[in-house]
């Protein structure tokens, strides 16, 4: 600390804690020949690695992997208990076809060609329409039997 006949001791004392907050955000620089933290002498400059400390352009080398591009296509079969199924294709938001009639045989090879889990749960919805139509069946057949008397006693 040296003393400055000049100014008042005051202002020296506000000098000094200036100076000291100065060195405070400056880091200290290691004296001329001293081995810095890399070990290296100071006028020495490390020699400049600048793939180090760019970050490089473009994909990195060897992703060959590609983002696929994603169609989105929404076909949606509908069928109902007596065994009529629909079908409707949608390209985003926009409606391909509509209402489309599709026999339950052919949405069932095409659930068997899909995926065994989708193929159980549609045969079962279309065995148990098949079942129903064929209760419907015995039972008009009945009823033509009835029909089919009736008339013959008319005749008589």
């Amino acid at each position: 600390m040296s003393l400055d006949t000049s100014i008042s001791p005051e202002e020296q004392v506000s000098s000094e804690n200036a100076a000291d907050s100065t060195a405070a955000a400056e880091p200290a620089q290691p004296a001329e020949g001293a081995p810095n933290a890399e070990g290296k002498q100071n006028g020495e400059s490390a020699p400049a690695d600048s793939t180090e400390n760019k970050p490089k352009r473009g994909r990195p080398k060897g992703s060959g992997a590609r983002k696929t591009r994603t169609v989105e296509l929404t076909l949606t079969v509908t069928g109902t208990a007596d065994g009529e199924w629909q079908a409707e294709l949608k390209h985003g938001s926009k409606w391909v076809a509509r209402g489309l009639d599709i026999p339950a045989a052919a949405v069932s090879r095409a659930a068997k060609e899909l995926h065994a889990e989708l193929s159980g749960p549609i045969d079962e919805v279309i065995n148990a329409a098949r079942e129903q139509q064929q209760a419907k069946v015995a039972e008009l057949e009945a009823e033509l039997e009835r029909a089919k008397q009736a008339l013959a006693e008319l005749e008589s």
